[in-house]
């Protein structure tokens, strides 16, 4: 099937890492996975940050005129070689889908959208109007695929149950199965380049940093350690951002002379600092559900956070890590303390975890859930 692909929050080809243009291109990727031949349909960003009713409405007109170039452009093509579905993914009350809608409309194919999300608290708003857009699309949609349950039933008074299945987070596991099968080179790689002790376990995190919820998490993180002082243990942090400054005052004041920062690395280098630890910890505030807790899982790391929203369905407590109520620093410290003092209960874990994204949260796993939710739509 031919796909016309759209990420108006931020497509895959931003230039700016992230993890929505990560998982931009996972779909993309799985939709190809799934036999599919997909197309970037455009690189529009509806996204406003301020609240700024005037850049909201200029958003509105210039998306809209994108919708009818393309589907007039589309509509001369021979049948043949038109999208037979629209695919957008991520929208929200600051990103709204201006485009997909009304190309679905015109060329008469199904609409679909990847992780929506709807916020009643936005009627009437500073986003009042990107909010009333991601309603209606979401009610125009005729398959609604959310990494959640708890998005699943956000969704539900706007849209029939039936047109919403849950497509929980995924990724490429091939690079983080290989970097664990290499886990002694990788080791003895970070412990030589940053003096760290191989004898000591090791606590990875791995997030931009920027401000908002992001410093927020790293601000508990380093409350929750700061309770571990009379253990052993080293903390990497991989990321770097607008925060970097704050990030690394934090916790050198939480917890001075433990934490190495790595800054920003590539997929590749991040999976060899997953493999090279002993556990993953990130308290995840406000996370929507944390695709660097499902990447450690992937090289055999596991985690240890906190069950906002989506993470329970990327780390199964007790399974593949544990987790602490949200927002609570002391339980946190506590399943971390736990871990760092039981090695043969962190290999278990992390045999389970990578056997769990190996099977359940892969590339092919979620190109056959894909292609079997499109079927449905678009039969043969």
């Amino acid at each position: 099937m031919r796909i016309a692909f759209y990420a108006p929050l931020k497509p895959p080809t931003h230039g700016t890492p992230s993890g929505d243009r990560r998982v931009a291109g996972l779909l993309m990727d799985a939709l190809a996975h799934a036999g599919h031949r997909v197309e970037l349909a455009c690189t529009f960003r509806s996204f406003d940050g301020e609240g700024d009713a005037a850049r909201q409405e200029a958003l509105r007109r210039q998306g809209e005129a994108f919708a009818q170039r393309l589907a007039a452009d589309w509509g001369k093509r021979p049948a043949a070689t038109r999208p037979e579905l629209w695919f957008t993914y991520h929208l929200y009350y600051k990103a709204p889908d201006w485009l997909g809608p009304a190309v679905s409309a015109s060329l008469g194919i199904p609409y679909v959208i990847a992780e929506a999300s709807h916020a009643p608290k936005r009627a009437g708003g500073a986003w009042a109007l990107g909010h009333e857009a991601a309603a209606h699309a979401i009610g125009a949609a005729q398959l609604l695929l959310c990494p959640s349950r708890e998005d699943m039933a956000c969704l539900e008074p706007l849209a029939a149950r039936a047109r919403i299945a849950l497509l929980p987070p995924f990724l490429d596991a091939a690079p983080y199965q290989a970097a664990a099968g290499q886990r002694t080179v990788h080791r003895a790689f970070f412990s030589e380049r940053y003096a760290l002790d191989e004898a000591v376990p090791w606590i990875v995190v791995a997030a931009m940093m920027r401000h908002g919820d992001k410093l927020a998490s790293y601000r508990a993180l380093g409350a929750a350690l700061s309770q571990l002082e009379d253990a052993p243990w080293r903390l990497l942090v991989a990321g770097d951002g607008p925060a970097r400054a704050e990030v690394e005052a934090q916790l050198e004041r939480s917890v001075p002379g433990r934490a190495c920062f790595l800054g920003a690395l590539s997929e590749k280098e991040l999976a060899h600092a997953y493999a090279a630890c002993d556990l993953c910890a990130w308290p995840a505030v406000n996370e929507a559900y944390g695709m660097a807790l499902l990447e450690a899982q992937a090289a055999g790391v596991p985690v240890v956070a906190c069950a906002v929203r989506g993470v329970p369905e990327v780390v199964i407590d007790g399974r593949t890590g544990l987790l602490a109520p949200a927002g609570d620093d002391a339980a946190l410290a506590g399943h971390i303390r736990s871990l760092l003092a039981d090695a043969g209960r962190r290999r278990a874990l992390g045999r389970e975890a990578a056997a769990f994204v190996a099977g359940e949260r892969s590339l092919d796993a979620a190109a056959q859930r894909i292609g079997a939710e499109l079927a449905r739509l678009v039969p043969g």
